[in-house]
């Protein structure tokens, strides 16, 4: 799990600094993986939009993986609520913005994040460094024309 802290104005002008939470399951990262069409993955979605430069695929593939991961924690720790009602409070809170333009205009900033909010043992398949592990495989990519979020 990913805890985010992110400062922010309200619409009500007031700077405010709180605490956000993101995870993915296992479960959940398989459905992304696949979800993109029928045959193709998200690493080939993102491999092939990388290459034609659709920005703003990327961006909209972006937003989808935050709203997958964002969820509000029970209080006894037992639950990570994920629901259509949690995700629209956070879209229409002005962290949500703050937190999407840093992480679709900084690729570190989204290597980070998705490390942050993978399951233990996707990131155990990453390495000892997995935010280095997907720089570095965003940088091979642009030399062989190959992405894989994992091995």
């Amino acid at each position: 799990m990913l805890k985010k802290t992110i400062t922010y104005t309200d619409w009500n002008g007031k700077s405010r600094t709180e605490d956000f939470y993101f995870n993915l399951t296992r479960t959940e990262c398989i459905e992304l993986e696949y979800q993109v069409g029928n045959k193709t993955s998200l690493s080939d979605t993102l491999a092939t939009l990388i290459e034609t430069q659709d920005g703003g695929a990327i961006i909209r593939i972006i937003k989808d993986i935050i709203l997958k991961a964002y969820g509000e924690k029970s209080e006894d720790g037992r639950r990570f609520v994920k629901n259509q009602d949690v995700r629209d409070a956070f879209t229409q809170c002005a962290a949500f913005d703050e937190l999407y333009m840093s992480l679709a205009t900084n690729a570190e900033e989204a290597a980070t994040f998705l490390s942050g909010i993978m399951p233990t043992e996707v990131t155990k398949e990453l390495g000892d460094n997995p935010t280095q592990t997907l720089m570095d495989r965003m940088e091979d990519y642009s030399k062989t024309g190959q992405f894989k979020l994992t091995d």
